[in-house]
């Protein structure tokens, strides 16, 4: 393996687990790149505390907009790795649910409500015709489809042009009962579409679990719960377990899946979809090598 610095543009890395994924790049040396479309993250809101990290000066915080790719491009030049990491749970203001300021009902009632977006597999797709997606309107919430599916796909072709060696997607273990099968399903879409549209570029699709971090209390309780779940999922119906989806795997502290998406990055080997327990041994290794 190259000795040589790598470059890392995250785009999503001022979110709770893009920001974790720079954090661990920068541990390593890397040079990194944050693209988002409000720049530094508000850090009350992905760390315990509202000033910045040490580890956050060395990381460009751009501003752009992922569905104008005229405006981020440029970043992508000469750049190693490439990361989307801005997909939605909730199609609602998701940070306003975190910090209060939007009711999760709220959130769940827009995301069930009727909804209709082309589907990129029913289509014939090249890297000639993947249009550029509308971008949100003022006062417009972004879906499913936009978030989850669409921006990757945008972003991916557009590191495919600059050469970009591999590209990571964050994408999910599964869904869950309480949302609608567009958030799986889209994310799903995103993967097939990325790895069959760009065959050159090492595609790496993390499906991580229900994540959680002592920087965000109300994730502790809905982790206990979710741990409870996975170990009583050996004992229920496959069709069961399959529906309750993410709500019965083994959560993960963001921090785990942040050094393995890098871990994941650095090893050429890796590529295609990585689950929990691929996760979680990436993490480890990635660790190991730190204390070296």
């Amino acid at each position: 393996m190259s000795t040589s610095v790598k470059k890392l543009v995250v785009c999503g890395g001022n979110g709770f687990l893009g920001s974790r994924i720079c954090k661990a790049a920068v541990s390593r040396g890397w040079d990194v790149t944050s693209i988002s479309r409000s720049g530094e993250p508000k850090w009350q809101h992905v760390t315990s505390s509202p000033s910045p990290p040490p580890w956050a000066h060395k990381v460009a915080w751009e501003r752009a907009d992922i569905f104008s790719p005229v405006q981020y491009s440029p970043l992508l030049k000469g750049a190693d790795y490439v990361v989307h990491s801005m997909g939605i749970l909730l199609e609602a203001d998701y940070k306003g649910v975190v910090s209060g300021r939007e009711s999760p009902i709220s959130g769940l009632r827009k995301a069930f409500s009727a909804h209709s977006s082309p589907n990129p597999l029913e289509q014939t797709i090249t890297t000639q015709t993947i249009p550029p997606p509308p971008p949100p309107t003022s006062g417009s919430q972004p879906t499913y489809e936009m978030m989850n599916r669409d921006s990757a796909i945008l972003l991916a072709k557009e590191a495919s042009a600059q050469g970009v060696s591999a590209f990571g997607y964050i994408s999910a273990a599964g869904g869950a009962p309480v949302l609608p099968s567009r958030y799986i399903t889209t994310k799903r879409e995103a993967e097939e579409v990325i790895a069959r549209e760009f065959p050159k570029m090492r595609g790496v699709f993390f499906r991580p679990p229900f994540l959680y971090d002592s920087s965000r209390a109300f994730t502790l309780p809905l982790a206990a719960a979710t741990t409870a779940g996975s170990v009583f999922k050996r004992f229920l119906p496959g069709a069961v377990a399959e529906f309750m989806g993410s709500a019965v795997v083994k959560p993960l502290q963001a921090d785990v899946v942040a050094e393995a998406v890098v871990e994941a990055l650095a090893e050429d080997e890796v590529s295609g979809p990585v689950e929990v327990p691929q996760l979680e041994e990436l993490a480890g290794r990635g660790w190991r090598k730190g204390m070296v």
